[in-house]
């Protein structure tokens, strides 16, 4: 369960957490802006550091995430596709805890109108664990193909594929697809994602809107549940994902909170660079 906390959770909540309102058809069939509209389309940083609490123990970091967004500098594109990056480290106590080190780096090119992920590369160590997997998304052909292997091995690689019907999300561009809609208290929907080569729907529900404090100062946010824990869902043990993203232009996740049978774990934004002045935490 530890090992599949940190970047499963957070992926899916930041922004994915911020992260998407509006029943996927509706969704799917709304027109976005173009990409130089989108509140992250110029180049935008944010790093998250991850804290974990139970009883006595009170913000213990166990991982760090970073985020990027730019355009995306080459490909058979009019320059409007997008170019996303996260790296999750763990760190401190989920390290003595788990006996390893985890590493996650996922680079996503998605196309922003309509709002969905063209490819996938994705870099997945646990200890001495390793997986490297690429997702392709034909559109034409509405199928996407997972490829997935073990460098360490000499064995042909596993290889999936799925049909869609709608623009379809990695679990980095759902974080970013979430930031494109504006958020309603009351908002339900799903979103169809793809992870490890498996289909899902994440359902999705705006619960509040409350002012809380953030690096940013104190702004007013919107609580969004992504249900990803469950039998049948990306998380198959129990639990519960609440994120909170900011009800301004930028929509930004400032703040996921992860309940498992554990503790729970805080991922807080403590970092903003973007192309206006960089925004730090003071502690």
């Amino acid at each position: 369960m530890i090992r599949r906390l940190p970047m499963k959770t957070f992926l899916l909540a930041v922004a994915c957490a911020g992260l998407l309102l509006l029943p996927a058809a509706q969704a799917a069939a709304q027109p976005n802006s173009a990409a130089t509209s989108l509140p992250f389309a110029k180049g935008e940083e944010l790093f998250y550091q991850a804290e974990f609490q139970r009883a006595l123990l009170r913000g213990i970091d166990v991982g760090e995430f970073r985020f990027s967004a730019k355009p995306a500098e080459s490909g058979a594109n009019d320059g409007s596709h997008l170019h996303l990056i996260a790296d999750v480290v763990s760190k401190g106590i989920f390290t003595r805890l788990a006996g390893f080190r985890f590493h996650e780096h996922v680079e996503t090119i998605i196309d922003p109108d309509p709002f969905g992920a063209l490819k996938t590369n994705k870099l997945d160590e646990q200890g001495k664990r390793v997986r490297v997997s690429e997702a392709l998304f034909d559109y034409d052909k509405r199928k996407v193909t997972w490829t997935e292997r073990d460098p360490n091995q000499n064995q042909p690689p596993k290889v999936t594929s799925h049909d869609f019907t709608e623009p379809l999300q990695d679990i980095l561009s759902m974080i970013y697809f979430l930031r494109t809609r504006n958020l309603q208290v009351g908002q339900t929907f799903e979103i169809p994602v793809i992870d490890s080569g498996r289909m899902f729907r994440v359902p999705v529900t705006v619960m509040e809107r409350k002012r809380i404090n953030t690096v940013l100062g104190r702004v007013n946010a919107f609580r969004v549940d992504a249900a990803i824990f469950g039998e049948g869902r990306m998380i198959r043990s129990n639990g519960k994902l609440s994120i909170w993203i900011t009800d301004d232009s930028r929509h930004l996740p400032v703040w996921a909170r992860v309940k498992i049978n554990i503790g729970t774990v805080d991922i807080k934004l403590k970092q903003v660079t973007n192309s206006q002045a960089p925004v730090s935490a003071r502690n």
